[in-house]
């Protein structure tokens, strides 16, 4: 069970657009099917400075203090009284979206399409930018002994790649894979190319540290699209063909539509960026003539497992994404970097 932990903790909260306090806030009380997690990391998303940035994504809209943060990880200080598979001491990674396991998506395994789920940092529901969380001990996951809480943090954008490239794209070894974006996503994605023994693979950005870090990853080429016509690049290299799988992870109107005249006849694409336009005009006619298919992407389901033996293995190195460390007392700082220094920062992971 672990000693019952009450009184207050340190939160950084949200109070306005780009607008963060550290303040004190309660201790969340432990239901008898959750454990309390004393949070040790938590990696910054996209996400959470969309949020700060512009107070909405989409519907979701931020109208009152709120806890952004989603990528965490830690160690169990308090068991509810039905939780069996879980101990006071285990260190241990959270899935942040919590199903509700009755609809028809959640029957047929595709959880991450519930119109119910609970997902943390997504109004209403609060995230872990601060030092406990109560959650339900089914979303928890249990870290290897040669696994530490910042790969348990790192856990959470490693799924979003891998979802991306090992059940989406369905692509095969000898096939050539170009991701549109290098960014803290684009890069784990590579990574899960390559844990699938791909290694025809092209990637593209606009960002000179992103691209340094992408060509320190071994693909085969990275291109500045500042200076490169990436369509006659990918073409040039596959003789003339285009890539049999893209990967636009972005989230940008230019890269999704460069997509279309990048891929290969009867190849694929992944849209796993969150496009900021809700419309885009795309070359509809030029996608029929190459019987191409188009493949969104929401999150991810059923992979922390495969996630955490890829790390643990040795098979994917989550560390190597990190450009960026901070304190709790500092998240307001890195907030502002995030958003001030965009090509500096790749990814921002908080130390508890």
């Amino acid at each position: 069970m672990g000693r019952k932990m009450e009184g207050l903790m340190k939160a950084a909260v949200m109070t306005g657009i780009r607008k963060m306090e550290i303040q004190k806030v309660p201790i969340p009380k432990t239901r008898e099917n959750e454990v309390l997690i004393n949070v040790k990391h938590i990696g910054i998303c996209g996400s959470d400075i969309h949020y700060y940035e512009f107070g909405n994504i989409g519907d979701y809209v931020i109208d009152s203090p709120f806890i952004l943060g989603h990528e965490a990880s830690g160690i169990i200080v308090e068991v509810g009284e039905k939780v069996t598979d879980l101990e006071v001491g285990d260190q241990v990674a959270i899935e942040p979206g919590v199903p509700c396991g009755t609809c028809d998506y959640c029957r047929e395994g595709r959880y991450n399409l519930c119109p119910d789920i609970k997902f943390l940092a997504t109004p209403p529901i609060s995230g872990v930018f601060q030092e406990y969380i109560a959650f339900p001990a089914e979303m928890v996951y249990n870290l290897p002994n040669n696994m530490d809480t910042i790969e348990g943090a790192m856990l959470e954008p490693l799924n979003c790649g891998l979802y991306a490239a090992a059940h989406l794209s369905k692509i095969k070894i000898g096939q050539t894979a170009l991701v549109l974006g290098c960014g803290c996503i684009g890069l784990l994605l590579i990574n899960s190319l390559q844990a699938q023994g791909i290694s025809d693979i092209y990637a593209v950005d606009v960002v000179s540290s992103r691209i340094k870090k992408a060509e320190s990853l071994g693909v085969k080429a990275v291109w500045d699209s500042r200076s490169i016509d990436v369509v006659e690049k990918i073409k040039e290299v596959t003789g003339g063909k285009g890539a049999d799988v893209v990967f636009e992870t972005a989230g940008n109107k230019v890269t999704t539509q460069q997509s279309v005249h990048a891929v290969a006849r009867g190849g694929k694409i992944v849209i796993t960026g969150m496009v900021a336009e809700a419309e885009i005009p795309m070359d509809i006619v030029g996608l029929v003539c190459k019987e191409a298919e188009i493949h969104t992407q929401f999150r991810y389901k059923n992979l922390y497992p495969t996630a955490i033996k890829l790390v643990s293995e040795g098979k994917i190195d989550v560390k190597k994404v990190i450009s960026h460390q901070c304190t709790l007392e500092e998240v307001p700082q890195i907030f502002e970097k995030c958003i001030n220094n965009k090509a500096e920062v790749i990814k921002a992971v908080v130390a508890l």
